[in-house]
């Protein structure tokens, strides 16, 4: 086989076929990317929901502290007892 033409069938096969197989894997890695960031996103959204809700019932047991703690009745006992009572959530 000639060198021109080896030369020439490197050029106009090889190249485009090596980037062909080249673009398809950098294709299929950018997909693999696309979703990992998606179930990222979704555990980062779950996490948040889940501080959310945390927060809120704390926030509600810090509002009950406060009325607690202002409230100057008899029943200051009974409120008291009814938290100890009370299941943790």
């Amino acid at each position: 086989m000639p060198p021109s033409l080896l030369i020439f069938f490197t050029i106009v096969v090889g190249i485009p076929v090596i980037c062909a197989f080249t673009y398809a894997a950098y294709e299929r890695q950018l997909k693999h990317r696309e979703k990992m960031a998606e179930k990222l996103n979704s555990q980062a959204a779950e996490k948040a929901a889940q501080y959310a809700a945390h927060n809120e019932r704390l926030e509600q047991r810090v509002r009950v502290l406060e009325r607690i703690a202002t409230d100057k009745g008899t029943d200051l006992a009974d409120e008291i007892d009814r938290l100890r009572d009370a299941p943790l959530n």
